[in-house]
């Protein structure tokens, strides 16, 4: 809390305790200005701006209960700490229901009314770190950040705004690394529950034994272990979203009780006896086709026309490749940031390689990939180039060199690929380098390297 910003107002008509109050709070570090009577409080309150006002709640003129009333109505985050006598203490509860954060008796000593008004802005502080947690919450988590211009996310897009403002159960569907969460954290965050907990559970995280009392919660004494009753992640979400993660992984057994806690919006915990009602919007993600999981007999066919309300449906990076070089730049940005590293751009030849690739692991991989390469790049490299994307190449040529061994060591794939490119193009490191993908620069200074190791080239 930095004081020498904070303005304080102190309004008494008894000098003596303005001028005490007004020393104290100067040692302090506030910026403290007072006032004799009520209508010059108001005169300051509307010409200047504070961030407290304590008041005595009698004065000549107008009472502090006006005073209290006329800045609230103006300023309503304005602080108020009422300074009362002790025959009034009705009045002081009274101006508390009216929005005054604290009152403190006469006579009262200096540490007391000290620890009051330091408690109000401790206090204000963590209002105001909630505030800038959730505006960032809002921030990272408005659909608007997803990235993506292709034809399938801006269906995706469309969905979410469509499906936010209700209370409509959605199931997103997609291939792991599309992104599920980062929806389903959109879909919550630009809703009406946006200020209500949003919980998550990854269904096949759990072991079996564990699901139902991580949804439903438990009783004290319900097994062997529950020392005490635990709220489960329904009770947890109540008033908020729920993510199932991977709900086609919950066993056909607790498929039916999920059914009649989305039909009935009530649970009941393990070992218990009474319904507890819940108000939750439940958001589930698969990566399965869950029509095909009930043709099978794997899934219960009722829960999936119950979870299957709004269907999205993520696309895959092979059905969006135009949004590469968004995603390429978007990660690139961040983790720049993150890692303070000066890259600002990435060549052409190096985008084309991304933009080319097979991404199987999807927006995951992408990310992972372009976090390594910052990582890995000199503290003085402001563009990203082909050869930066290297080592993550050798990795995956080596996983497809079926007719070698796969090397022990990053190292050791990459040392392997040159020489093969070497012996492809008969020592010729212009057509070697350009098979690699890498400058001749750099695959001179990759032979010195190995030279220097004792390999004679």
């Amino acid at each position: 809390m930095n004081k020498e910003s904070k303005k304080l107002l102190i309004v008494d008509d008894e000098e003596v305790i303005r001028d005490l109050l007004r020393e104290t709070f100067l040692r302090k570090s506030y910026t403290v200005l007072t006032a004799s009577h009520g209508k010059e409080a108001l005169s300051k309150i509307n010409k200047e701006s504070f961030d407290l006002v304590v008041t005595d709640i009698r004065l000549p003129d107008i009472s502090g209960m006006k005073i209290l009333a006329e800045s609230k109505k103006k300023y309503p985050n304005l602080g108020v700490i009422m300074i009362t006598a002790y025959g009034s203490i009705k009045n002081a509860v009274k101006a508390m229901k009216q929005g005054a954060f604290d009152y403190i008796t006469k006579p009262f000593n200096l540490d007391e009314m000290e620890m009051v008004v330091d408690k109000y802005f401790d206090y204000q502080d963590l209002v105001d770190e909630n505030a800038y947690l959730r505006s960032e919450l809002d921030r990272k988590f408005n659909f608007e950040n997803i990235i993506g211009n292709s034809e399938p996310m801006t269906r995706v897009f469309e969905a979410i705004r469509m499906v936010a403002k209700s209370k409509a159960t959605v199931i997103l569907q997609g291939a792991s690394g599309t992104g599920k969460e980062l929806v389903a954290r959109a879909i919550h965050y630009n809703s009406d529950r946006k200020h209500n907990p949003f919980i998550t559970t990854n269904c096949a995280a759990l072991p079996e034994g564990l699901v139902e009392s991580e949804l439903f919660g438990h009783e004290k004494g319900a097994f062997t272990g529950a020392y005490k009753t635990t709220k489960g992640r329904f009770e947890l979400a109540d008033g908020g979203t729920l993510l199932l993660d991977e709900v086609s992984e919950i066993s056909l057994g607790l498929q039916a009780k999920l059914l009649r806690v989305i039909q009935e919006r009530e649970i009941e915990r393990v070992g218990g006896a009474k319904p507890i009602s819940v108000d939750v919007r439940i958001i589930a993600t698969t990566n399965r086709d869950l029509k095909k999981e009930v043709e099978k007999g794997r899934f219960r066919e009722d829960l999936y026309y119950r979870l299957n309300v709004v269907p999205i449906y993520l696309p895959k990076i092979s059905e969006r490749q135009e949004d590469i070089p968004l995603l390429v730049n978007f990660f690139m940005k961040k983790y720049a940031e993150d890692n303070g590293r000066p890259v600002k751009q990435i060549s052409e030849k190096a985008m084309r390689l991304l933009s080319s690739r097979e991404w199987p692991g999807n927006v995951r991989e992408i990310e992972n990939t372009i976090e390594r390469a910052i990582v890995m790049t000199g503290l003085d490299v402001e563009i990203l180039e082909i050869e930066n994307f290297m080592f993550q190449e050798s990795i995956q040529k080596a996983d497809v060199a079926s007719s070698q061994d796969l090397p022990l060591t990053l190292k050791d794939a990459e040392k392997s690929l040159i020489i093969k490119a070497l012996n492809d193009n008969e020592q010729n490191r212009t057509k070697a380098a350009d098979q690699l993908g890498i400058s001749v620069r750099t695959l001179r200074n990759k032979l010195n390297e190995y030279r220097k190791e004792g390999l004679h080239l």
